[in-house]
């Protein structure tokens, strides 16, 4: 197949496009510099993107965004971050809805979709709730991929959980709070925190590009979603290290701003829609998910 891949320089882009070249796969990167081999020029903002190179496509993946890390207190990073996932969906979206022949359309998302539902279990035919910052990022985010929707193409939404890796936010920084010793709980622990592995979320991503017919939301977590208070033991086990020190919910508030909801709210969230299709999970457990996490080199 002919992938065109949005967001290829990111860490997640880096390794789908090794996954995918190493299937056998022709990948053509989009880029906001001047091309090299196996690239293509776009900008999103501008609203230019090579209608012949997407057109060609069998799939076209979108992983653009600005970074989620940032000064949660700053008005301008949450516009960047919205905004971005909004330009970027909505050009290709709308490019593919031109096409002849509609590729498919395989576009991230995150779980923060859902918003704080408490330990309701949670699939990809629940609701949306609440009004926290990256709730809305999503919804937007989503609602930006409509146009490729319309016109008929096959339309992947990927939801996807924290993904868990030492060499990546958000472990590279909880791994290194608790070898610190500062480890410990969030708020009173019992909020649901989903997570997937490295190996999972491209063994997924890849799955659902080749997949012929797999379609809409799909959430990318592993299939046992653990509390916080759960993660936090099973870092520190994993770390030798006690975790003993929580943080108080007021503390989180103050500190975190309008993302202290994404980390107090509780996402008790499957993987429904990827069990359905037949994927099998290499990590299917917060101790699992870690312990690949913490290995990876």
């Amino acid at each position: 197949m002919h992938v065109v891949i949005a967001g290829s320089s990111g860490f997640l882009g880096r390794h789908l496009v090794t996954e995918l070249r190493g299937r056998g796969h022709d990948v053509t990167r989009l880029v906001r510099r001047d091309p090299d081999t196996g690239e293509s020029r776009w900008d999103p903002q501008g609203g230019v993107v090579d209608a012949g190179v997407v057109h060609t496509a069998d799939v076209v993946v979108n992983l653009a965004g600005a970074p989620l890390i940032g000064n949660p207190h700053s008005k301008r990073w949450a516009r960047e971050v919205m905004a971005s996932r909004r330009a970027t969906t909505d050009l290709l979206a709308t490019t593919i809805a031109a096409a002849p022949t509609p590729p498919a359309l395989v576009n991230a998302s995150g779980v923060s979709w859902y918003g704080d539902h408490g330990p309701a279990p949670l699939t990809e035919r629940s609701d949306t709730r609440g009004h926290a910052l990256l709730t809305r990022v999503a919804r937007e985010w989503e609602g930006a991929a409509q146009p490729a929707v319309l016109a008929g193409a096959r339309v992947v939404l990927l939801r996807t959980a924290p993904v868990q890796d030492r060499r990546n936010p958000p472990l590279q920084q909880q791994r290194l709070q608790f070898l610190a010793g500062l480890g410990g709980r969030l708020g009173n622990g019992r909020q649901h925190y989903p997570v997937i592995s490295l190996r999972d979320w491209v063994g997924a991503a890849s799955f659902l590009v080749e997949h012929p017919t797999a379609s809409g939301p799909v959430n990318l977590c592993a299939p046992r979603t653990p509390t916080n208070a759960e993660f936090t033991r099973a870092l520190a086990r994993l770390v030798h290290r006690p975790a003993v020190l929580p943080a108080p919910a007021a503390a989180i508030r103050l500190a975190a701003g309008p993302m202290a909801d994404e980390v107090l709210g509780s996402v008790n969230v499957s993987p429904a829609a990827l069990l359905e299709l037949g994927y099998g999970f290499a990590d299917p457990d917060v101790d699992a998910v870690l312990a690949t996490g913490l290995a990876a080199s």
